[in-house]
């Protein structure tokens, strides 16, 4: 896969190089949400490059980190009105808009890589049908290392999480908060550190990457390596601004999109094993889940996915249905 990915971008250039030097610049702005350093930062910064080198500077993307031009939870709107051109957003954080953004959030569908690329493959046609309906081109996805639980105290099962303060970033971290008890806060990535210092949060359930990059070893200390679900970015462009590219340039975009899916998913496994090993360097536990935690949280999967299924009807069950026949 990485030889493929390195010949791939080397092979960006040379195959959709433009003639002539009287095409007018486009520019387009690309809001994320992440810190520059973040994983899915470094690679949408690639992708970027990628598309100037195969344009050969007709199409300059700017990407705009840390949430710099648009909050989090305004990004997708952005692409939408054509406030921004392109940008990033977790789908998961809009399962209340649309129940196919959240698949990839629902507990221990999946819990390894291969299986959570089985599921983005059976949810892509009908996440590009919905993107298409509000304006909006499905560039590329990269999911992020799977969810894992970090706490202040020790748990052995889910009456431990009882009455715990808990960090929620989407409608499904919400409702397992609900289903085991604990106090649901709404606490966006930018704001964590804070929260977790003051004790508005005690704990939440997030990736090892996320843990990483915002030191929750400094107050948290224990990470049970639970493997809750794969959930992913979704980098997406306007579909007018897509649309008022000349035929060569989209091409490039698209090939630069594919290149930049591959290495992104290479990468968070990668991501996954170093981030575990920041947190242990940190003085974080590192642990399994007890057999009545595991148990436990089982029956909590269970119940957030019949309740997605009741509220995504048919869709949602050809997408679970395509997994199923996949795997």
């Amino acid at each position: 896969m990485q030889r493929r990915i390195f010949c791939a971008t080397a092979t960006l250039v040379a195959s959709l190089g433009f003639a002539g030097t009287g095409m007018a610049q486009t520019k387009w702005d690309f809001a994320t949400a992440y810190a520059a350093s973040n994983f899915h930062s470094k690679n949408n910064e690639q992708f970027v490059k990628d598309v100037d080198a195969a344009t050969q500077g007709k199409l300059k993307i700017t990407p705009h980190f840390g949430a710099s031009l648009f909050k989090m939870p305004e990004i997708k709107r952005a692409v939408q009105t054509g406030n921004a051109q392109m940008g990033e957003f977790f789908m998961v954080s809009f399962q209340n808009e649309s129940q196919i953004f959240g698949v990839d959030g629902l507990p221990f569908l999946v819990n390894n890589y291969d299986d959570a690329f089985k599921l983005y493959q059976a949810q892509k046609p009908a996440l590009q049908k919905l993107l298409d309906k509000q304006g909006q081109v499905l560039l590329y996805a990269v999911a992020w290392p799977p969810q894992g639980i970090y706490t202040k105290k020790p748990i052995n099962s889910a009456a431990d999480l009882k009455g715990m303060k808990w960090r929620v970033y989407s409608p499904t971290t919400a409702r397992i908060g609900e289903l085991v008890g604990a106090q649901p806060v709404t606490i966006q990535e930018a704001e964590l550190s804070q929260a977790l210092a003051t004790g508005v949060v005690e704990g939440l359930i997030t990736s090892s990457a996320t843990g990483a990059d915002n030191k929750l070893f400094e107050n948290l200390k224990y990470y049970y390596n639970v493997q809750a679900w794969i959930p992913k970015n979704a980098v997406v462009v306007s579909k007018k601004a897509f649309g008022a590219l000349s035929k060569p340039e989209q091409d490039a975009v698209l090939k630069a999109a594919a290149v930049a899916e591959a290495r992104g998913w290479m990468e968070s496994r990668e991501v996954d094993a170093r981030s575990i090993a920041t947190l242990k360097a940190g003085g974080m536990q590192v642990l399994e889940a007890s057999p009545q935690l595991k148990a436990d949280l089982v029956k909590v999967g269970d119940a957030v996915v019949k309740e997605w299924l009741d509220k995504a009807g048919p869709e949602g069950k050809a997408v679970l249905d395509a997994f199923k026949t996949a795997k």
